[in-house]
């Protein structure tokens, strides 16, 4: 069985009715493109991978992908949670919605705070692109976990310390077949993948 979709934080999770925010369309429409592409999907255990986010105006809460929201072929607004508050360093998320959030949530949060103009991430799963680019691209340490406070610290390092600035892309060695994309948009960052993806 993958060790995928499992949440590694604390989660405070207030369930609520659906939360909006402006821009989820577009998020929707590319996380529908992404699922399409089976770069979001579920595995044959039925175990779901991917998700793709969305920051809330110039806040640092963001709208994210529920947890085990793979296996849906179009994913709607009540299949989303929002992010309210995240501590990295003590590993707890707080969210509220109908859905508890992402397991990769911590990583999401770690990117938005990197840079106010990144405005939407999205986390892939392709096993081919996933060995085709290890290494060639920005990529984080084999012996780093998804999902954990190391993880969000991992992809600090990488953007001080490579071109991820500007590839926008790395690559998750310890985490088979992880692909995390980012931009000023959900259109950027599902374009960044889709572009790998069709090469």
């Amino acid at each position: 069985m993958h060790d995928e979709g499992v949440i590694k934080f604390e989660c405070r999770w207030e369930k609520t009715p659906v939360c909006s925010i402006e821009g989820v369309e577009e998020l929707m429409q590319c996380r529908d493109e992404l699922f399409s592409r089976k770069l979001i999907g579920v595995y044959e255990d039925g175990i779901g991978y991917g998700n793709i986010s969305l920051r809330e105006g110039e806040s640092g809460r963001f709208l994210i992908s529920g947890t085990q929201t793979g296996h849906f072929e179009k994913l709607s607004k009540d299949r989303y949670v929002l992010v309210t508050a995240y501590d990295i360093e003590h590993n707890r998320v707080e969210c509220k919605g109908p859905v508890q959030a992402s397991s990769e949530s911590l990583t999401h949060a770690m990117i938005y705070g990197m840079n106010p103009a990144i405005r939407a991430v999205a986390h892939a799963h392709h096993n081919g692109l996933w060995k085709r680019f290890k290494n060639r691209i920005p990529t984080t340490r084999e012996e780093v976990a998804y999902g954990t406070p190391a993880m969000a610290v991992e992809v600090q390092r990488l953007y001080a310390e490579t071109d991820l600035k500007t590839k926008k892309i790395f690559v998750m060695a310890g985490h088979q077949e992880g692909l995390v994309s980012f931009g000023a948009s959900p259109r950027e960052a599902c374009n960044i993948l889709l572009n790998l993806y069709e090469t």
